[in-house]
């Protein structure tokens, strides 16, 4: 534990200095200006004392001790480290001046050696406190980072072939979604794919969309047909809600197997946002949900639906984040996607599906996540 006392009489720094002493406080160092103060926290680190708190006089030549801690407010490295202001000033407007610069307490001179200690206790106590808050913090901040890494390894890259485009845009609206997306290879002819929706967002929704995310792939591996698919994804869901009855969890989601030898999509949507098919480059058709949400019943009755086109298929998939930011600058969400979908999207460069949909400063003021999936064959 350190503290800098500021002061520019010799004979108040060495009051202090031996009210410290004797309370045990031997870790001290004494300035005797504002300018020394700043020219101290320019040391190369580590300083001889780290600064736990400073003893500020308000009076004092060239900068006074009310302008050097709006100064040290500035730091981001210094503003958190508490400053007692120690004068004979006994105007109660320099006293309010003093706390508005950011000194958190006032001892008055000639200084009682009870009182000050007192406040030394008070200010050292919020200090650790304020310390512990920013350590914690920075753990999580550091979790959070490693576990949206985690969860943006999960996701799938874009394929991109002549005759071939998977791609999608993903933007959580935390560091962690509750939106997923993912598509595997079957074979040489064959795609499955889906996007979901976890309830919520955050943390919990993130954890159980990977956990999701997990039995979607053995899922696919052991029988990638749709109704197989979502029957195996809601029975998992209704065992993780049998071991977690305070919040029973349940997500939205387009899953499909795009065939591009049979000219064929089938696919289950299970209470999703509607997605779009543009067939043969002329006619929509939607992919409307056909079930209900995964994770709400044991049972569930799924039955698959089939597009088929003949030369070429486009389709865009939202989750509804990026709806309900549509409607925030378009009448209705539904509409504008449809019309949007009714367009053949070429590639542009930089450009990512969602870009087709929303402004960059658009993206950013969304409020829930969003995930856009597009898929041409031909």
């Amino acid at each position: 534990m350190g503290i800098l006392i500021v002061d520019d009489n010799q004979s108040n720094l060495f009051v202090i200095e031996n009210i410290l002493k004797r309370a045990g406080y031997d870790n001290y160092l004494s300035l005797t200006s504002a300018k020394e103060l700043f020219a101290y926290f320019q040391q190369e680190s580590p300083l001889p004392i780290k600064a736990d708190i400073i003893l500020m006089d308000i009076m004092m030549p060239e900068m006074d001790g009310i302008e050097a801690c709006r100064r040290l407010q500035q730091m981001p490295h210094l503003k958190d480290i508490p400053v007692i202001f120690v004068s004979a000033l006994e105007d109660s407007n320099k006293v309010v001046e003093a706390l508005d610069a950011g000194g958190i307490d006032y001892v008055m001179k000639p200084i009682n050696k009870t009182e000050l200690l007192a406040r030394i206790r008070v200010a050292l106590r919020l200090k650790y406190e304020k310390d512990w808050h920013i350590e914690r913090d920075e753990k999580i901040r550091n979790e959070l980072n490693l576990s949206m890494q985690v969860q943006t390894s999960l996701l799938s890259e874009t394929v991109h072939k002549e005759n071939l485009l998977l791609t999608a845009s993903y933007l959580p609206a935390y560091k962690l979604a509750g939106d997923m997306y993912y598509w595997q290879k079957l074979d040489e002819n064959r795609y499955a794919a889906i996007q979901l929706d976890m309830m919520g967002h955050g943390i919990s929704a993130s954890l159980v969309c990977m956990f999701i995310s997990s039995v979607l792939r053995d899922a696919i591996t052991s029988g990638s047909d749709p109704e197989y698919v979502m029957k195996e994804l809601n029975r998992w869901m209704n065992s993780l809600n049998r071991r977690n009855q305070q919040i029973p969890y349940y997500f939205t989601a387009i899953y499909l197997v795009l065939d591009t030898k049979k000219k064929c999509i089938e696919y289950v949507n299970a209470g999703h946002p509607t997605g779009f098919a543009l067939i043969d480059n002329k006619e929509i058709t939607e992919l409307a949900s056909n079930t209900c949400a995964v994770g709400f019943f044991e049972d569930i009755q799924i039955s698959k639906s089939v597009i088929t086109y003949t030369d070429s298929v486009q389709l865009l998939l939202c989750t509804d984040g990026v709806e309900e930011s549509i409607e925030k600058y378009e009448e209705n969400g539904y509409e504008f996607l449809k019309e949007k979908a009714a367009a053949y999207w070429t590639e542009a460069e930089n450009k990512q599906p969602i870009d087709y949909l929303l402004s960059r400063k658009q993206q950013a003021n969304a409020e829930d996540d969003m995930c856009v999936v597009l898929i041409q064959a031909k």
